[in-house]
């Protein structure tokens, strides 16, 4: 429970946002966007205009000026967002053009003036009208369908025709904003050849590529500093401002930033998918599942984005930690003239979640089975499989239940004691589970840590993944320092810098812990190796690093090496190791049989309800979450994510709907605040993972 190793700063205000980097003399940057969901645009005489305002405007960039190819996308077969629109904007807040200047000029300028002429067309919004449509958004996609995903075993038709009890629902959701602190800000500059981006990101190596490929530029030619990110949740794994201040960069020379403002930031930037989705799902006389029927419609907006995920990742995990024999998912991201869905916690798993856990309770009455119980019989155990064919082990799902039966029956009769005082205000005590595959889906999914020693007897470690909040700064850290043998204190931290960290993958689908510390772990082994064969001394020895030399010793022999008598290596360090770590996944068949992920995290929590029966209004009385992480490497971070997450869980449920041209702003688009959240008894259950670093999950 060792305190963050990036706390001090953000606590006593010296760390460094995307806001607080301004270059000297640096322009600020503005964009132009578009107010409609579909439309045509032509310029103006932009010469006229920018010499109209010549104190205030320094440049225009259109997409005239992008010299790569205007293109970007997190999954580069579907990669078709444009850095700036061309003759059509195919979204409200796409951006069309840019103008920059002298910040105090600029910042003022009414950009209603600008020289554009829209023709508003014809747009859709929901996906069964974009499915219907004889207009398609992108013309290689005629259907508006991006991809479907599916998952097929057993043989459902039977399983269900043969089920005691089966139950059929259907759920729709809404888009979700992700409402971070902190709206997407940074600067670029040149630095001799290379431009350098710093920002707020959740994936550095990715912005790099992307914002080379439209700049045109090769990915060595661009350095991406992150700054501290005050949120990101899935949004920042996305480029927003990176390439556009590329740009502005690159024509005028100068350093720029740019701000946006959070009307800006919410039109502009991705959202959680909204969905349809439909479910079918049987259980035997025996309260066993015997087979689910699912499908969903996910509205992925006018761009790719991560659509391809969520339609892939969604029929995975649609049957929920649940031994479900007989399975048919198939999951379609679908093309609209929304804004774009994105990355947001989950990658659709939440939406389905809904779905599943609401049939389930059904089926729990049908089958005159406690809620809880019937969770518990059905659970997935060690050495059952999922219903991709994957068997698994360290499964914790039956522990998390097992860990809320005390609470649950508390919660049962108080609920029925409060409510047999009470008429109007009525207690509801809920029950629902989870899991979540840590990492990409079935693909390849490499970290790569480099750790080493100076002349002077300093370790250093070059750690690329980017921390949002969750903590990996300290984790990765921690499972290193413990792999090498050495107290925390005495690693140096290099944060993520394109220029000199690895990659280390991005942050997202809780995949640092696991990922990036199974290449810490490997690191500080090596390292530790490399040491002890230097001394010639035991796997036992204890290492100390004292006054600039390091300390071996066991119970009978000691031995010290003087890093200052070594040369340095290409790194600059007089020894050094590079590992890296590639979860042992497979790319799913047809059918989607494979082994889409190496390591789940699994969890079940029961949240105690009051619901006024006359206002209608709810309040959240207090959550108990049992989550199966695994190894806790800090208990006290765990927690805190699991909070973090019941906060966005309750404001998805409860008050949160992103509806476009309506709710852009945080008056009008309500999030949880400190009176929303109950509390919360959160419960760590340490089932090791053979996969994870020390049994760490995600």
């Amino acid at each position: 429970r060792i305190e963050r190793l990036d706390g001090e700063p953000k606590v006593v205000g010296s760390e460094i946002f995307g806001a607080d980097v301004v270059p000297a003399d640096a322009l600020l940057v503005r964009a132009i966007r578009s107010p409609h969901y579909c439309a045509d645009f032509t310029f103006g005489d932009l010469d006229a205009w920018q010499n109209a305002n010549s104190d205030s405007v320094e440049t225009i960039v259109t997409r005239a000026d992008i010299q790569g190819e205007n293109a970007f996308g997190v999954i580069p077969p579907f990669a078709d967002q444009p850095a700036l629109a061309e003759n059509t904007a195919r979204f409200r807040g796409e951006a069309v053009a840019l103008v920059a200047g002298p910040a105090d000029k600029i910042r003022d300028l009414d950009l209603t003036t600008f020289p554009i002429v829209w023709s508003q067309q014809d747009h859709v919004l929901q996906t069964d009208e974009a499915l219907l449509s004889d207009k398609p958004i992108h013309p290689e996609r005629p259907d508006n369908k991006l991809i479907t995903g599916k998952v097929v075993s057993g043989d459902v038709e039977a399983a269900l025709s043969k089920s005691a009890h089966v139950i059929e629902r259907s759920f729709e959701t809404s888009y979700v904003e992700h409402a971070y602190i902190e709206p997407e800000a940074g600067a670029a500059w040149m630095d001799g050849n290379t431009l350098v981006v710093q920002a707020c990101t959740q994936a550095p190596i990715m912005d790099r590529d992307d914002t080379a490929k439209v700049l045109g530029l090769e990915p060595d030619a661009v350095r991406i500093l992150p700054a501290a990110a005050g949120g990101g949740f899935g949004s920042k794994l996305d480029v927003s401002l990176q390439p556009l201040l590329g740009l502005v960069a690159m024509k005028t020379g100068k350093a720029c930033r740019m701000v946006y403002s959070r009307n800006e930031s919410m039109i502009s930037t991705t959202k959680r998918h909204p969905s349809v989705m439909r479910a079918k799902i049987g259980a035997d006389g025996n309260g066993k599942i015997s087979g689910m029927d699912f499908s969903g419609d996910f509205n992925t907006g006018a761009y790719a984005s991560w659509g391809p995920t969520v339609a892939v990742r969604v029929p995975v995990h649609g049957s929920g930690p649940y031994f479900t024999p007989n399975y048919r998912a198939t999951a379609t991201a679908v093309h609209t003239n929304g804004p774009v869905s994105g990355a947001f916690r989950g990658f659709g798993v939440p939406q389905v979640a809904i779905l599943q856990e609401l049939i389930y309770d059904d089926l729990a009455e049908a089958c005159g089975k406690d809620r809880l119980e019937f969770r518990q019989i059905n659970a997935l155990v060690d050495g059952q499989k999922t219903v991709c064919g994957q068997e698994l082990q360290g499964v914790g799902m039956v522990e998390c239940l097992d860990a809320l039966a005390p609470h649950w029956q508390e919660a049962l009769e108080d609920a029925e004691n409060f409510n047999a005082e009470n008429d109007t205000v009525k207690r509801g005590v809920g029950v629902a589970s989870c899991w979540y595959g840590c990492g990409n889906t079935g693909l390849p999914n490499p970290s790569t840590i480099r750790l080493g020693i100076t002349k002077d007897g300093k370790i250093n470690l070059h750690q690329g993944a980017t921390d949002i909040g969750q903590g990996a700064n300290t984790v990765i850290t921690q499972i290193c320092a413990d792999a090498l043998g050495v107290p925390i204190d005495q690693i140096n931290l290099i944060g993520s810098d394109t220029a000199i960290t690895p990659d280390c993958g991005k942050t997202s689908a809780s995949r640092q812990t696991f990922v990036t510390g199974n290449a810490a772990l490997l690191a500080g082994r090596a390292l530790r190796e490399e040491i002890l064969r230097l001394s010639n001394m035991g796997s036992d020895a204890q290492i100390d690093f004292i006054d600039g030399k390091i300390e071996i010793s066991d119970s009978s022999t000691s031995s010290r090496i003087d890093p200052g008598t070594f040369d340095e290596n290409d790194f600059g360090y007089i020894l050094s190791v590079e590992e890296t770590y590639d979860p042992p996944a497979s790319a799913l068949d047809e059918n989607g049989q494979g082994t889409p992920y190496a390591v789940y995290g699994y969890g079940a929590q029961i949240a105690i309800v009051d619901v006024d029966t006359l206002l209608g209004t709810v309040k959240t009385k207090r959550i108990i979450a049992a989550h199966d992480v695994g190894r806790a490497i800090n208990p006290m971070l765990a927690e805190g994510q699991i909070e973090g997450g019941i906060a966005q869980g309750l404001g998805m449920a409860l008050m949160e709907e992103y509806i476009p041209g309506r709710t852009e702003n945080l008056h009008d688009y309500l999030i949880p605040t400190t009176g929303d959240m109950p509390d919360v008894t959160s419960i760590l259950i340490e089932k090791p993972d053979p996969e994870g670093p020390m049994g760490a999950k995600g």
